[in-house]
């Protein structure tokens, strides 16, 4: 991704440590540091991933598909968009989710030329089971002591509350 060249792996590969600013540009480069780590470290956690999304049997893109699905029905074109893909390529992953029982198609109620998808019973209690496991965090950051926890997490409700 564009501007995110300076992560913490690259920084201390030209021997500086992530945390040791430039004391003169810190105060304008805070927030690029902040972001550039809050980054890197969820890009680190996601690398896992597809491996977690093969402890329920989906492909990372059907884990995505479970877990938009369960805040209620979709449009198949909505969820094309938010895959940034075809719709066409939607059709297929539908098919295979609907074929595990996981999903199923449903006409709109206010067009019913609009397909909406919805999760079935064994979806949902699927994607309870992905949620629970995709909310253990990494163990950097079950380490962190209560302190930094607390902070963390009222620092990013403050962060996201601004969306």
């Amino acid at each position: 991704m564009r501007g995110m060249s300076g992560s913490s792996e690259s920084l201390e590969r030209r021997g500086r440590s992530p945390d040791a600013g430039q004391e003169a540009s810190e105060d304008t480069g805070l927030p690029r540091q902040a972001w550039t780590l809050l980054f890197e470290l969820m890009h680190a956690h996601m690398r896992n991933f597809p491996a977690l999304a093969a402890e329920f049997e989906l492909s990372p893109v059907q884990a995505h598909v479970v877990r938009q699905l369960g805040e209620g029905p979709l449009a198949m074109s909505t969820l094309a968009n938010y895959l940034s893909c075809d719709a066409s390529n939607v059709t297929g992953l539908v098919d295979r989710m609907e074929a595990r029982g996981l999903v199923e198609r449903r006409s709109s109620e206010q067009d019913r030329r609009v397909k909406m998808l919805v999760l079935t019973e064994a979806g949902v209690a699927l994607r309870e089971r992905l949620l629970e496991r995709l909310a253990e965090p990494p163990e950097l950051i079950a380490a962190l002591s209560d302190e930094d926890l607390r902070a963390l997490r009222d620092i990013m409700r403050r962060a996201l509350r601004s969306q």
